[in-house]
């Protein structure tokens, strides 16, 4: 299925200096909003405990933080609405060490008289332990883009790898923008999907990048604006097809997956968005930014092919008994 005709050429890197612009400014204000909003660690990573209260009917918040706030465990207690009116979420940042203590009787303890009610879930985790795992995930990450980095590197070209590492920063700084702008709480959830935004991103990057390495192998081109924008308009029905549909359906996530999962929707809808545009209008420009020469590259890879010519030559030989 072709979206855009396979014939035409599209000039993407004819508008590259107002998309660049365009994604500093958004880095710029992803970067405001992280020190002026900073980020709201979820229990995951903070440490404290969660319990989930459902009402038959809508829940009387003001009644549940009067009775709830009588006990000193839940003094600091922040109580909001989760998903629905009759559903409540009690956060508080102490952890219960003893196993002996069952928070679920103490809550239903407390709330005794302000409706028919059932506790759904208690969720607790130690300081020590959310600290441990804030730590790993941000090092998973740093792991992962060094991966990246060398995998890139070594597949193509130096600069081709430093570019997709741009575009993979590109993306993360806006995704954490959008996540310090909503106010949403980092959890595990939150690390998995900017794990997968960082999967997606390159995926389309690598696509992008394959065929411009096979537009500089075959085209007699020496501009590289010209074998971007080739090849990208070669890759653009594929691209915007993929994006269109995972989009939908982590639309459909985000909207009917409920509160528990819309964090982790809201981060990937944020996420394919800016991963497909970096794709095309971002990762491919940085080449040029750091002096990417089509003339090298292709006597580059003119010598490699001559010296793969050469070892399958000697290889023969060799077999045939001549060497």
């Amino acid at each position: 299925m072709q979206i855009f005709s396979r014939d035409k050429t599209y000039d993407f890197m004819g508008k590259s200096s107002l998309f660049m612009i365009f994604s500093a400014t958004l880095i710029l204000l992803s970067y405001f909003f992280l020190f002026t909003k900073g980020i709201n660690y979820g229990i995951d990573f903070s440490g404290g405990t969660i319990v989930q209260v459902k009402y038959e009917k809508p829940a009387p918040i003001e009644d549940i933080r009067k009775k709830i706030t009588v006990d000193k465990t839940f003094a600091n207690a922040i109580i909001t609405e989760f998903g629905s009116p009759q559903e409540v979420i009690i956060r508080f940042s102490s952890s219960s060490d003893s196993v002996q203590e069952d928070l679920s009787d103490k809550v239903s303890s407390l709330l005794n008289g302000t409706g028919d009610f059932e506790v759904r879930r208690v969720d607790i985790v130690g300081p020590k332990v959310g600290s441990e795992l804030r730590e790993n995930g941000i090092m998973a990450m740093i792991i992962s883009i060094i991966a990246i980095l060398f995998y890139i590197a070594f597949r193509f070209e130096w600069r081709f790898a430093l570019a997709s590492i741009i575009a993979l920063i590109h993306d993360i700084s806006i995704a954490f923008g959008a996540i310090a702008l909503f106010q949403i709480d980092v959890n595990l959830d939150i690390l998995a999907a900017l794990l997968t935004l960082l999967g997606y991103s390159l995926n389309d990057t690598i696509i992008v990048f394959d065929r411009i390495r096979e537009s500089l192998k075959e085209m007699k081109i020496y501009n590289l604006f010209e074998v971007i924008n080739f090849s990208v308009s070669k890759t653009l029905s594929r691209t915007m097809l993929t994006s269109f549909t995972t989009f939908f359906v982590i639309l459909t996530l985000f909207l009917f997956g409920g509160e528990i999962i819309h964090g982790f929707g809201f981060v990937l809808l944020v996420g394919i968005i800016v991963g497909t545009y970096s794709s095309i209008f971002v990762a491919s420009p940085v080449l040029k930014l750091l002096r990417f020469n089509v003339e090298d590259y292709k006597s580059k890879e003119a010598m490699r092919e001559k010296r793969r010519i050469e070892k399958e030559k000697m290889r023969a030989q060799y077999e045939q008994g001549i060497v």
